[in-house]
C-alpha cells in the first residue's frame, strides 16, 4: 500500500494536470482504479464504514475526552486544502469551457 504523502501527491497531480485517470496512473505506476478511489476519498465523496462508526462514537463522547492529536488535525487540513484545490481547478476548467466567469467579482451586483 502506498503511503499517504505519495497518494496525496498523485491525487494533486491528477487534479492539476487535466489528464485522465489512466494517463496519470500509468505515469505514476499505480492502478487507475486506485487513483480514482483516492480522488473520491480525498474529495469526501466516499465514506468508509469505519469512519462513519468513528464519527458516531466521537459524537457520543464528552468534549473533555476528545483527542487533541496534532497529526490528525494536520492530516485533515491537508485533505481540506487538497479538496479546495480540486474545486478551484474544476471552476477554472468550467469557466474555460463555458467562456463565462463563474465566480462573482467583489463589488458586483447580484442579478
Amino acid at each position: 500500500m502506498k503511503d499517504k504523502a505519495l497518494r496525496e501527491r498523485i491525487v494533486a497531480e491528477y487534479l492539476t494536470s487535466g489528464q485522465s485517470y489512466r494517463e496519470v496512473a500509468d505515469r505514476c505506476g499505480v492502478d487507475y482504479r486506485s487513483l480514482h478511489r483516492w480522488v473520491k476519498e480525498y474529495q469526501g465523496r466516499m465514506k468508509k464504514p469505519h469512519k462513519i462508526r468513528r464519527a458516531r462514537l466521537l459524537r457520543e463522547l464528552p468534549t473533555d475526552k476528545l483527542p487533541t492529536n496534532v497529526e490528525t488535525l494536520q492530516s485533515e487540513l491537508r485533505k481540506a486544502r487538497l479538496y479546495n484545490q480540486a474545486l478551484q481547478e474544476a471552476i477554472l476548467i468550467a469557466e474555460e469551457e463555458l467562456g463565462t466567469p463563474i465566480l462573482k467579482k467583489s463589488g458586483t451586483k447580484q442579478s
